[in-house]
């Protein structure tokens, strides 16, 4: 065999090696999620089931990670975030399965990161499943909150040209937001500008910009304390 068919196949094996090894290295971080979400999920359903009608946070790793009050106008809070999460991700029926007919005070649903950067959800789609996921949460009768999605920012992890393409969607979406909120019945409740920076890595916020998003949600869900 020549030296020239022996590099062809060290480069083939080398090659194969990576593809293995990238692709076990996916498996393993995919299967490390949905047991986090299960564990999460677990949680929240012993969490929800030792309240009484609850302010709910739906949303993504941005909610997951916030720090919210425990309380507002007498209402529990609750952090229902769930890394990954976006408008597809079954979040109605997971709700009101773990709800199980107990009454929720108000359900503050802040999604779409998910949809414009992993799945780069346009914005037919992204439209057509918020409107969807409000219908299914109206059945509640809890007061429903929009939040806007937060912008992204240029980072290590973030590059300028993944940033361009997501803030595309997101702006589109933040368009669509309050019409959508308008006609499923909810509140919707705007970000004010966010610092610069504002995030850690482009994506999750900072202290900084927990300060401003934290805000708008408790503006957001303040629609109850009129009705206390």
């Amino acid at each position: 065999m020549s030296a020239y068919m022996n590099r062809m196949l060290i480069g083939c094996a080398v090659l194969l090696i990576g593809a293995v090894a990238a692709g076990a290295s996916l498996a393993k971080k995919q299967a490390f999620l949905e047991s986090h979400r299960r564990s999460r999920q677990v949680i929240l359903h012993y969490t929800l089931s030792r309240v009484d009608k609850p302010i709910i946070v739906v949303g993504d790793s941005v909610v997951e990670a916030s720090a919210l009050p425990r309380e507002l106008c007498g209402h529990p809070i609750v952090n229902a975030g769930l890394d990954g999460a976006s408008t597809t991700s079954d979040l109605g029926n997971w709700l009101m399965d773990v709800l199980d007919g107990r009454p929720a005070a108000a359900i503050v649903m802040a999604l779409g990161i998910n949809d414009a950067l992993g799945a780069a959800r346009d914005l037919p789609q992204f439209k057509a499943n918020y409107s969807a996921l409000l219908a299914q949460l109206s059945e509640t009768k809890a007061r429903l909150v929009v939040l806007a999605v937060p912008p992204l920012e240029v980072s290590t992890r973030l590059t300028a040209e993944a940033q361009t393409k997501a803030m595309r969607l997101i702006e589109s979406y933040n368009s669509a937001l309050p019409e959508l909120a308008l006609r499923g019945g909810a509140t919707f409740a705007a970000l004010p500008p966010m610092p610069a920076p504002h995030t850690i890595d482009g994506v999750h916020l900072n202290a900084v910009g927990y300060q401003t998003w934290n805000q708008a949600v408790l503006q957001g869900a303040s629609v109850l304390c009129s009705t206390n």
